[in-house]
């Protein structure tokens, strides 16, 4: 996923992830008001001992996570996740000018002594009773690791939520951030709730309803290609496409239009598992090494407690690690994927918190296809059964894993902005890295075929001949949380389960390079939709597509169009912040103090070449152009700035006297050091 892409997860979650480290104060030229003539009196702190429903001092309500302390100190509530890196605080400003004001007193008097300059204010929708929502991003620099950022919500009164964390404890601990800001509401407010409501059917003129949102969609956000269906009763009422397979050239997206769907292979691959277990070939509850001896994580304690359930769960405390396989996949195998699990270690305990992890994902569908080929190659031996197994009984006669086949036919083409927010076609080879792992994501499928797949969903298994595919019981095995992501949304074997409106509601999401899609379906109700989109922007439409279906069939308030103009601006905004501070082509000077071949322990060869003044970073299995940025700590970053391989940020280092760069996850540090060009080489 681009670094765009991401950041417009973030946001649409009411969290957002700036570059990394500590303490952080806008400076805004208003005075600050006054939060408290007298010095506040601190609480005693409080550990929750599950997450547990709390009431700030001037009434707004709020959930703490297990296992986070919670100090309060006059109007200001500090939760304080098991790391004490980090912090979530949440302030009254009562009386303040405008927002500036108000998160200007926040920090004031959370962190007095912290100086950090504002990079990006932005406007939010409104949402959950609050009436004004901004969003402050702060400036940081690569190498201090952290997550620094503000809400200024209003209603009446201003409150904020200030996040002042470490990077490492801000991802894997994400899902309580958000558990703690989603719940965040105004004193009184009553949540809209769906729950007991009959859906309206969906006739011709609210079918007109989502045609028109999402061509709105697309307009806003620059996305040229979108494949969508409208399931209700069980049956497709709505499958086509809107706009081009490819930015300039006229060819239309269709129903029967190839998109890579992503993770939504994931519940795809939990089916498989589910047949194999009416098969009595396993069991959900079975120690994983039982079925596959092979299995082994880096700690040997988590190893033990691994169920089969839980190859696919993001509970293991496994984290999202996916460099290894982004970069070196040249000669990646299903089985080298395995074995690089071996590598990797927890960085929370066992169903902990959501961690996602899509080396896990893989290793569920591969042990599930040794069970059904045994002694086949891996790879073979899972395409043979998705094949067999899922997508022919489901009729989706034109998903594939095959990239080749996927590229020759009736497919859409990746898009994405460039570093001056151009939308561009953009390479597929990134998209690549996924083949030795696609069980977590490489599935080439359509609109008509993924509708399929959501049809099944809604008939519990049963396939429109009337034959049964699956058990009821072990479909819907699937969809039991495991473990929270966040305010009334839960995790299960690969389907998110979000009760946020009062009823339930199953989806999943896919986003690889220029791909972002989502399927989802009202099992209740037996509605569903599938969404396929061909450029980065596309994964901003996800979350207000799913608010416009739920407003047309419950007559929910019209949030959807509110959500999608301001993360239209919010994206250009932030490709307009990102650039300011970008160097195209790098510096010269920083340029020439690079070395021309880099090696990494875990991510291979990195080659640069310059090409007049431009410089390309080549790892291999692809390449881009990069930028440099001076970075506030008096660092050099060299940052990738081509169309959906954008954001890989490497730090210019040393390590015992070579030059060095440092390229990071969020809780995983890379070293590339320079190496003599091999003999012939570059």
């Amino acid at each position: 996923m681009s670094r765009l892409s991401r950041l417009a997860f973030a946001l649409s979650l009411c969290l957002a992830v700036s570059a990394p480290r500590l303490f952080a104060q806008a400076a805004p030229a208003t005075q600050p008001p006054a939060i408290s003539n007298a010095a506040p009196i601190a609480t005693a702190a409080e550990r929750a001992a599950a997450d547990s429903p709390r009431t700030t001092p001037a009434g707004a309500t709020f959930t703490i996570p297990s296992g986070w302390s919670m100090t309060t100190r006059g109007p200001m509530v500090v939760l304080e996740p098991p790391e004490p890196d980090s912090h979530l605080v949440i302030v009254d400003v009562p009386g303040a000018k405008d927002s500036d004001a108000a998160i200007a007193a926040a920090w004031a008097a959370y962190r007095p002594e912290a100086k950090r300059p504002l990079k990006l204010m932005q406007p939010q929708a409104a949402l959950n009773g609050w009436e004004e929502r901004k969003f402050y991003e702060y400036e940081t620099s690569p190498n201090e690791r952290a997550t620094v950022f503000g809400q200024a919500w209003r209603a009446n009164t201003y409150w904020i939520a200030l996040v002042d964390a470490t990077d490492p404890t801000f991802e894997k601990r994400a899902a309580q951030f958000r558990l703690s800001m989603a719940s965040l509401r105004p004193k009184g407010y009553q949540r809209e709730s769906f729950a007991g409501k009959k859906a309206h059917p969906l006739d011709e003129k609210r079918i007109a309803m989502m045609k028109d949102f999402v061509a709105s969609g697309m307009q806003q956000l620059g996305v040229p290609g979108v494949g969508f269906s409208l399931i209700d009763g069980g049956k497709v009422v709505f499958e086509s496409g809107l706009g081009v397979k490819e930015l300039g050239k006229p060819d239309k997206v269709d129903a029967d239009t190839l998109f890579i769907a992503a993770s939504n292979t994931k519940a795809m691959t939990t089916l498989l598992l589910a047949e194999l277990v009416d098969e009595k070939k396993l069991r959900w509850d079975q120690p994983v090494t039982e079925v596959y001896p092979a299995f082994k994580l880096g700690d040997a304690a988590t190893t033990s407690q691994v169920l089969v359930k839980h190859l696919i769960c993001a509970c293991t405390g496994m984290p999202r690690q996916d460099m290894e396989w982004l970069f070196e996949y040249r000669e990646a195998t299903p089985a080298s994927a395995m074995k690089l699990l071996a590598t990797m270690q927890p960085t929370s305990r066992f169903g902990e918190v959501f961690q996602y992890s899509n080396l896990m994902a893989a290793a569920a569908g591969y042990i599930g296809a040794s069970l059904t080929y045994p002694g086949k190659e891996p790879g073979a031996a899972y395409d043979e059964a998705m094949r067999t197994r899922v997508f022919e009984p489901l009729g989706m006669t034109n998903t594939t894993f095959d990239f080749s086949r996927a590229l020759k036919g009736n497919v859409a083409q990746p898009h994405a902005e460039d570093v001056d927010g151009k939308l561009r076609r953009a390479r597929m080879d990134l998209n690549e890295s996924v083949v030795p792992v696609r069980p977590a994501g490489g599935v080439w499928t359509s609109a008509h075929d993924l509708s399929k797949y959501v049809q099944m969903e809604l008939a519990k298994g049963v396939l429109p001949s009337g034959k049964r595919l699956v058990s009821e019981e072990n479909l819907l095995a699937r969809r039991a949380p495991q473990i929270l992501v966040g305010e009334d949304v839960s995790y299960g074997m690969a389907l998110m389960v979000d009760k946020r409106w009062g009823i339930p509601i199953l989806r999943h999401g896919g986003d690889l390079a220029g791909y972002h899609s989502d399927m989802i379906w009202f099992p209740d109700h037996g509605v569903g939709a599938v969404i396929l989109t061909n450029a980065d922007a596309g994964a901003a439409l996800r979350g207000p597509f799913l608010r416009r279906l739920a407003e047309i069939l419950f007559d929910g308030k019209p949030e959807a169009e509110e959500q999608l103009r301001v993360a239209a601006a919010q994206r250009k905004a932030q490709i307009a912040k990102e650039r300011e501070r970008l160097v195209v082509p790098p510096d010269p000077g920083e340029a020439a103090r690079l070395a021309t071949r880099y090696v990494s322990k875990g991510l291979g060869e990195l080659n640069v070449t310059k090409q007049g003044p431009n410089v390309v970073f080549d790892v291999g299995e692809w390449r881009s152009n990069v930028a440099s940025r001076k970075n506030d700590d008096g660092t050099t970053s060299f940052i990738t700035i081509d169309p959906t391989l954008d954001g890989f940020t490497f730090v210019v280092s040393e390590r015992e006297g070579k030059r060095g760069l440092v390229l990071r996850d969020a809780q995983h540090e890379y070293m590339f050091v320079e190496e003599p060009a091999k003999a012939g080489g570059s």
